[in-house]
């Protein structure tokens, strides 16, 4: 049975390996990983989203 799956997986695609039981997101990485990236969104402010607005275009020449 485990060619036949492995067939399937190769001709349909495999089932995405970041849901939960209830189908939310979530990615299977060691509590210290989370800590981590999560103690770096708050501290460095480079890092902290909540400080970009977003990407500005370049600025307009003013023609006289």
């Amino acid at each position: 049975m485990g060619i036949l799956k492995s067939i399937g997986e190769f001709l349909v695609g495999k089932d995405p390996d970041i849901f939960d039981e209830k189908g939310n997101v979530s990615h299977k990485l060691p509590k210290k990983k989370w800590e981590a990236w999560h103690n770096r969104t708050k501290t460095d402010p480079q890092n902290n989203w909540r400080n970009h607005t977003g990407i500005s275009g370049a600025n307009k020449k003013k023609t006289n």
